[in-house]
């Protein structure tokens, strides 16, 4: 090992190599990972990552090659960590959230971000004092970091402007070495988002109008602005302006204009497009890769069946193609570098070997393991995961995975159908701890990437539209048909579980196929769906981006009241005759916990005992190790009652 590290992740090895265990406990799976988003400094002499801290995320930053020396240890007790990274090779930012209730208005997620010295030292909270920081949710948003000037990062903040009585999202320059700010931008009524070049100057803003909504690209031009591009704004837009390209040239947008969002540079002295950097015939350019030190576009991320990486510069291409050849048949990426890139912290993805780190030294051609993210795991606890695809009842192909329990063949297994969330996201073949978790009691789990998922194009993404607990749902239940008639799975032993859209799809599910499931399972899961609109467009304005975004998908809460409640679980729960489990954190600000409230009494007033368990203090993303174990005891003992093991 190159560095010093922490007894757990010491003990790595030995778990490794002992003999696996027919039954792993809950916690191999529930806890927090190990260790995940490793981050190096840019000089290579730290490292940071998250770890699990009693059941909580910590940021733990280890010295490089002094094994003499004391990682240090940045616990939040009462606010969640959610990231790290280096702004200089001294100083670490440490983003976290709390949900909370101010002056008695209703739980909202306030985030805020914090920097230190690598030792732990000299803390500080970014734009503390500002009194507009109070008036943003979102306090930690490094826009850019400045290559001429490794003390200096860019934020963005909303400020409340008196003489127009209203908010213009303003920029700041911080110092990270003793906090000081200053206003170098001022926005309009109409700012929602600013570029930069990385190295302190600003390049861009992009000004949004209404009725119709567009989004106007301005390109500074002295003390001026003048407009290069304009774009469609409403849900579908015809583009988004992601950063900058690594040659300070262009700025990278994502257009859709082949039925795939790909990436195209935009020349910002002409105002015209070049040829799309990226491209894929069957697949959307996902997400951009971002340089650990410009900031700049330097690769793109896709999923095909596995998460994919591809950068648009040869060196880049190669380390990457390199890594690729070293872990065959695995998703893997460079997670960190140093600014040489001859150091570099390697994160790998497999369903059956897990999530695992490695140091890799490319001037000695040595890798050296880390950590696994679920160390008490090993291969034989996990199920093989395969990928397929089926014909809905119209014909359209649906792309799945179906994981199998560990040493059983695909015949006549209780099934377990886990369908994603979003809905506009996707399963991909990787480890999912809690697919795997139910494969290791013993159950196949069925994942479909059902019509509104992400990632396959346009057109299959609009096809869900509207289609909430119709085609969407339809697509789910012509899953299971054909694994029944497969005979791979026993019609008489399905249950069906999900968290988020999920868990509306679970619902959804137990009252719509009411003679398809011996069971169902909702974690956070929506019930009400006019009502999750009234609760999440409470104060938006009808013409805002947020509305347009859920009238597109869903519909609108007001002219497609009919459907709506038509495709509601909470107003058809008299349809519901098997058990049903909900599950919901008290912190969740994401889908409030009144989705859930709401369904036990409904279920109650029809009859039906549900058991519902609520997380105290816990979000949408069970953030927690105590909840995750929780969670998974309560679906297992739930499982086994219903459709055995």
């Amino acid at each position: 090992m190159r560095f010093s590290v922490c007894a757990a992740a010491l003990a790595v090895a030995a778990t490794l190599s002992s003999a696996a265990a027919a039954n792993p406990p809950v916690e191999a799976f529930g806890d927090l990972p190990l260790l995940s988003s490793p981050q190096l400094a840019p000089d290579g002499k730290h490292f940071a990552a998250i770890e699990q801290l009693e059941g909580r995320p910590t940021v733990v930053i280890y010295p490089v090659n002094a094994p003499e020396a004391r990682p240090v240890i940045v616990p939040s007790p009462k606010a969640i960590i959610t990231g790290a990274f280096w702004i200089n090779s001294d100083r670490l930012l440490v983003t976290v959230k709390a949900n909370l209730k101010e002056a008695g208005e209703r739980l909202e997620t306030w985030s805020r971000a914090f920097v230190m010295n690598a030792d732990g030292s000299n803390v500080q909270m970014l734009l503390k004092g500002s009194g507009s920081l109070g008036l943003n949710y979102d306090g930690n948003a490094v826009l850019s970091e400045d290559a001429t000037n490794p003390n200096l990062i860019y934020v963005e903040l909303w400020v409340w402007a008196e003489a127009y009585n209203e908010f213009h999202l303003d920029l700041y320059r911080v110092d990270v070495g003793n906090g000081d700010r200053e206003i170098i931008a001022r926005g309009t009524h109409d700012t929602g988002q600013w570029l930069m070049d990385g190295k302190g100057h600003v390049v861009a803003r992009i000004d949004e109008t209404h009725r119709p909504l567009v989004d106007h690209l301005m390109v500074a031009d002295g003390d001026n602005w003048r407009e290069v591009a304009h774009f469609d704004a409403s849900a579908g837009g015809e583009a988004s302006v992601l950063g900058m390209s690594e040659d300070g040239q262009s700025l990278i947008v994502q257009r859709n204009l082949t039925g795939h969002d790909a990436l195209y540079p935009l020349n910002i002295a002409t105002g015209k497009y070049g040829d799309a950097l990226y491209s894929n015939p069957s697949y959307d350019a996902a997400t951009p890769i971002y340089d650990d030190q410009s900031g700049r576009i330097v690769g793109v991320v896709y999923t095909a069946d596995k998460t994919e990486f591809r950068y648009f510069d040869p060196a880049r291409e190669a380390l990457q193609l390199g890594l690729e050849q070293a872990f065959p048949g695995q998703s893997v990426a460079a997670a960190s570098y140093d600014t040489t890139r001859n150091i570099v912290i390697a994160e790998t993805n497999d369903p059956k070997k897990g999530i695992n780190y490695y140091y890799l030294d490319r001037t000695t051609h040595r890798a050296d393991p880390i950590a696994s993210a679920y160390p008490k795991l090993q291969e034989t606890d996990l199920g093989e995961m395969k990928s397929f695809s089926y014909k809905a009842r119209d014909g359209r192909d649906i792309p799945a995975y179906l994981t199998l329990p560990p040493g059983r063949q695909p015949k006549n297994l209780p099934l377990v159908v886990f369908p994603h969330g979003g809905p506009q996201s996707r399963d991909v073949r990787g480890f999912d701890w809690w697919a795997q978790f139910m494969a290791n009691r013993g159950y196949a789990v069925f994942q479909p990437n059902y019509r509104g998922s992400s990632g396959y194009g346009s057109a299959f993404r609009e096809a869900g539209y509207h289609q909430w607990g119709l085609k969407m749902q339809d697509d789910i239940t012509d899953g299971v048909h054909k694994l029944i008639a497969d005979g791979t799975v026993d019609a008489k032993r399905i249950c069906i579980v999900g968290a988020s859209y999920g868990g509306y799809a679970a619902l959804a599910g137990a009252a719509f196929t009411p003679d398809l499931y011996r069971c169902a399972v909702s974690v956070a899961g929506v019930t009400d769906l006019r009502r999750m609109l009234a609760t999440d467009l409470e104060n938006a304005d009808s013409s805002s981006a947020a509305v347009s975004y859920w009238n597109s998908r869903l519909g609108n809460r007001y002219d497609d009241e009919t459907q709506l409640d038509a495709v509601s679980p909470a107003l058809h729960a008299d349809k519901i005759k098997i058990p049903v489990l909900l599950m919901h954190g008290t912190g969740d600000t994401t889908v409030r916990i009144a989705q859930s409230e709401e369904m036990q009494d409904a279920l109650e007033r029809a009859g039906n005992k549900p058991v519902f368990i609520q997380f105290d203090g816990d979000d949408h993303n069970l953030e927690f190790g105590p909840t995750r174990n929780r969670m998974l005891s309560e679906i297992e003992k739930f499982l086994k009652a219903n459709i055995g093991n």
